[in-house]
């Protein structure tokens, strides 16, 4: 049995190929123009340069370092800050003014004394730059001697530089000695600190009960006044708490 003769060319060493001497000179003459080359010194200025860039690196790379550091280290806290900045933004969402109108409105002034006061309301309408109506208003005022009164209604309307507030239909007075007061309408004088009726009043408190055509109460003088016709049922300091004497008021 004989071998079929192979069509495949044989390989050849590289190192014997008849082209060799031509690539070495080629390479020689390469390595002659490397040598020829003159390779010139940096001048004063170059190396200067370069250390200048040396040294900004040595402090500039730490320093980045320490501020990724820190970054890292106070993420929780900016994280805490624009989680709180996202809910005060959606509190402010919760207010929307369309058309003079506000919802969940806060005025806060001080009256002639220097206490504070406080009016809330579920809505408000502006009516020009002073006059401003209110549904459901609650004034929350501070008084003398750390005591303070709260008065709410149903509807209201709130003179800014006047500092007046006029409240209508179911106004209720609560102050903290225990003194309620019920009736339709009443003016307040925020500035000077007086509250005043002309309507009917039912008032309770420590003194008794009072059915009158209106009141006048200055809040920080302590002083209450019921006007017009009207009954008077006082507890008797001398007897029991249940006992109570009648009295018809003079008009």
């Amino acid at each position: 049995m004989t071998d079929s003769p192979s069509n495949d060319p044989k390989p050849r060493r590289e190192d014997f190929a008849s082209n060799r001497s031509e690539s070495l000179a080629k390479l020689d003459s390469l390595r002659r123009l490397a040598f020829q080359k003159k390779r010139v010194a940096p001048s004063a200025e170059l190396i200067a340069r370069r250390r200048s860039l040396l040294a900004l690196a040595k402090w500039a790379l730490p320093s980045l370092a320490l501020v990724l550091l820190a970054s890292i280290a106070a993420w929780p806290e900016i994280s805490h800050l624009i989680n709180q900045n996202r809910a005060a933004l959606r509190e402010m969402a919760r207010l929307r003014v369309e058309s003079g109108n506000m919802e969940n409105a806060v005025y806060r002034g001080l009256d002639a004394h220097n206490h504070l006061y406080m009016i809330t309301a579920r809505t408000t309408h502006q009516e020009g730059p002073d006059r401003v109506n209110l549904v459901d208003p609650v004034a929350d005022i501070q008084l003398s001697g750390n005591s303070w009164a709260h008065i709410k209604a149903d509807r209201g309307v709130y003179m800014q530089h006047e500092q007046t507030l006029d409240l209508d239909d179911h106004v209720v007075l609560y102050r903290d000695d225990g003194t309620l007061m019920n009736g339709p309408s009443a003016d307040l004088d925020l500035k000077q600190g007086v509250v005043a009726s002309r309507d009917w009043v039912h008032a309770e408190g420590p003194f008794g009960t009072e059915d009158a055509q209106g009141y006048f109460m200055d809040q920080h003088a302590g002083l209450l006044e019921f006007t017009g016709p009207g009954q008077t049922v006082r507890n008797d300091d001398f007897g029991p708490a249940a006992s109570s004497v009648a009295a018809q008021k003079r008009p």
